[in-house]
């Protein structure tokens, strides 16, 4: 937690308007104040500068919003400051909303609205109704997403409700959009019934190519997403398992070149047994990997403790520990090669990582607090990876749902296979060249463009040679 302490966040960024007189060393005094309370001072601009009053924005990163609050009363007991007024930048961020609709063709003339509307659409729609394949061509089908939620498992908060999750279901669809050209919707359920969200979806499919299902809690989500690939004829991707997974399995792959290891010789203990936990293990094992042990908040997962579990970590207990472990998590890292933690912050101190093999790679991927901080990991870890972008190597799903959902819209793919992910997590891995990789270094960016390229082309060749693409590029 300490290490979480140090780092203000542009999560976390405000901007104060200060009035103060315009003296010399005035603004020295608040910008002295800012660093005494740990603030990372940002852009600072002159709003109406005068002989006798200077006003400035100045813009201050925070650790939280204890931390903002603490730097905001310090600067309002300088003596002749005034704080105008506080704008958390986040919050302005958000104000109506981050998306809006755009049409590609200017409604400009009067030929122009006959051709886009009635009555020339009527015989598009005609066309369409003789043959329903022509949707994927005449209509927007072709590049598009639906977001799906129902609000019960959203980033680290939890079960906020759909309301709630709709600002992370607009930041997802911006990524569709930024990173992969694909037009996203974010659709938010007030439901938490399995069969209500799988019939809503399936209603509502028309006019998608695919279905991104996103932080719907387990085992919930194991079902919705099953049912809905089973009635539908297009993509269903439960994002928060899958892209999770994809990206793990490709800092693996470049990880275990830098030990020299292989997948299937090496230890792999992961913390977390719901839809991620689930996920890693199942493309783990595809991928090679044996010797796999899942920890839950009871402890380790075996066939001893089945009476009491779902069915979830039911498959878990029977399809993993090998070596027929008991114990907790400390207990389970002891020879370990790789820890993969999908749990909660805290868990781990460095005295649990020293249990682990020589040159250990440490995965901590809670989010926005790790199980372990990368500054403690990497005093005993050889390669340390979170899902923070504030620390080298992020596990990012950006780097692979977008450029999965590319390639399988360009072939029309009828489902995302698991020879598709294995193909994502290989093409994002390569992404970075022998000579470039480094234990500081082994996921690209989620700002390399190449990524969805890459990804995208492994994606659809894999997905025309088994038989799921409705079209060849």
């Amino acid at each position: 937690m300490k290490g979480s302490a140090s780092n203000p966040s542009v999560s976390y960024s405000f901007t104060m308007r200060l009035a103060y007189p315009n003296h010399i060393g005035m603004f020295a005094r608040i910008v002295n104040i800012i660093g005494r309370h740990g603030g990372d001072l940002g852009a600072v601009d002159i709003v109406t500068p005068d002989a006798k009053v200077m006003t400035r924005d100045v813009t201050v990163r925070a650790r939280d919003g204890e931390h903002q609050d603490q730097i905001v009363s310090s600067i309002r007991r300088l003596a002749n400051v005034k704080v105008v007024n506080v704008s958390d930048r986040v919050f302005l961020l958000h104000l109506g909303g981050k998306l809006a609709i755009q049409n590609k063709v200017p409604l400009t003339t009067r030929d122009t609205l006959s051709m886009a509307y009635t009555p020339g659409v009527a015989r598009v729609c005609e066309a369409i109704a003789a043959d329903p394949r022509k949707a994927w061509q005449l209509t927007i089908k072709h590049n598009s997403v639906a977001v799906v939620s129902d609000g019960t498992a959203v980033l680290g908060l939890g079960d906020i409700g759909p309301e709630a999750a709709m600002p992370v279901m607009e930041g997802k669809a911006m990524l569709f959009k930024e990173f992969a050209n694909i037009d996203a919707y974010p659709i938010c359920l007030r439901t938490k019934d399995t069969d209500e969200i799988v019939a809503t979806v399936k209603n509502l499919a028309v006019g998608f190519g695919g279905i991104n299902l996103e932080d719907i809690s387990a085992p919930r989500c194991f079902d919705i997403e099953r049912k809905l690939q089973e009635q539908l004829k297009i993509p269903v991707f439960h994002d928060d398992q899958h892209g999770t997974a994809v990206v793990v399995l490709a800092a693996l792959f470049n990880a275990l070149r830098l030990t020299r290891q292989k997948l299937e010789r090496i230890k792999i203990v992961i913390s977390g047994a719901g839809a991620a936990g689930v996920a890693i293990t199942r493309i783990l094992q595809r991928g090679g990997a044996r010797d796999i042990i899942l920890c839950d908040r009871e402890g380790i997962l075996h066939e001893g403790r089945l009476p009491n579990l779902n069915e979830s970590k039911t498959w878990l207990a029977k399809n993993t520990n090998p070596r027929k472990l008991h114990g907790q998590l400390p207990d389970a890292l002891h020879d370990a090669n790789v820890f993969i933690g999908v749990s909660g912050p805290g868990i781990l101190q460095t005295k649990h990582l020293k249990r682990m093999a020589p040159r250990s790679i440490v995965f901590a991927l809670a989010n926005p607090t790790p199980e372990i901080m990368p500054e403690e990991a990497a005093r005993t870890a050889f390669i340390v990876a979170t899902g923070r972008s504030d620390y080298p190597n992020q596990i990012n799903n950006v780097l692979a749902f977008p450029g999965i959902f590319r390639g399988a819209l360009n072939v029309r793919a009828r489902q995302i296979t698991e020879d598709m992910k294995q193909a994502a997590a290989k093409a994002i891995a390569a992404c970075i060249r022998p000579r470039e990789l480094s234990p500081e270094y082994i996921v690209p960016s989620v700002f390399n463009r190449e990524v969805v390229r890459c990804v995208a082309e492994a994606v659809q060749r894999v997905a025309v040679k088994s038989g799921v693409a409705r079209k060849r590029i």
